[in-house]
């Protein structure tokens, strides 16, 4: 544990699954306070209960009001912000002729309107010890992908806006990245991929098998440390590979 971890303040939004539970347990670990933000507060409540030096609140990131909230709730007690992880998304994969525009409009009211409105927000805290951003993409906003017209554009969304916020938020110091994970060993992810489509994931991932969400929270956590003071504007793929090995026939490598 750092000594320069004990008092910092992180933010993890969608903190009660996945990649965003596991990012809480990675600062935890080193000592940081953590803000957990859910829209589901049933299971935040239960996740975030044995957890010590958490703040949990129940909040929608598509809500302007719900984000007022909660920023200004860090700012009472916290007063300064040094980490922001903007990861809660939605995934909503159908074909581009069943994708009406109820359903995009939903993916991205919280995807890209939620990143942005979150972030905005904290700038002000953010300023104070100069924070780090980094925005949770998806491989899908790096290559085009089947049945993901909705999210995949959303994530390539939030990939231009970690540039242009890098760009301009650099003067003050803070850095922004985003954070491109590829196929990850979820609960959620294994209830619906069947054994073909494990097996073909395994076929065009060089490493030949899904990450773990400690891995992706390993790649969160060193872009939001100090070890990353130098690093903004960048993204980073922790995708075993699959980004570089692009539309390459599994079967020639073998």
């Amino acid at each position: 544990m750092g000594k320069t971890s004990l008092n910092k303040i992180a933010l993890v939004t969608g903190a009660a699954r996945g990649i965003g539970l596991a990012t809480t347990k990675r600062f935890l670990d080193e000592g940081w306070k953590v803000v957990m933000i859910d829209w589901d507060g049933e299971e935040l409540g239960k996740v975030s209960k044995p957890l010590n030096n958490v703040t949990a609140i129940t909040a929608d990131i598509s809500k302007e009001e719900d984000v007022k909230s909660f920023i200004d709730e860090i700012e009472k007690q916290f007063g300064q912000l040094d980490a922001l992880v903007n990861n809660a998304g939605v995934a909503d994969f159908g074909p581009i002729e069943d994708t009406t525009f109820e359903r995009w409009r939903a993916v991205m009211q919280t995807n890209l309107d939620g990143t942005f409105l979150v972030s905005q927000e904290a700038i002000r805290l953010l300023k104070i010890n100069s924070g780090a951003i980094v925005n949770i993409a998806s491989i899908s906003g790096l290559r085009g992908s089947t049945l993901r017209t909705a999210y995949g554009t959303s994530k390539a969304a939030v990939i231009q806006l970690s540039l242009q916020q890098a760009v301009e938020l650099g003067e003050h110091g803070i850095r922004v990245n985003a954070l491109c994970p590829g196929p990850v060993r979820t609960k959620l992810a294994m209830a619906v991929h069947t054994q073909d489509i494990i097996d073909a994931y395994h076929d065009a991932i060089p490493l030949n098998r899904y990450g773990s969400e400690e891995e992706i929270s390993n790649g969160i956590y060193f872009l939001c440390s100090d070890q990353a003071s130098f690093i903004t504007g960048q993204v980073l793929a922790v995708d075993g590979g699959f980004e570089a090995a692009g539309v390459g026939l599994p079967a020639l490598r073998q």
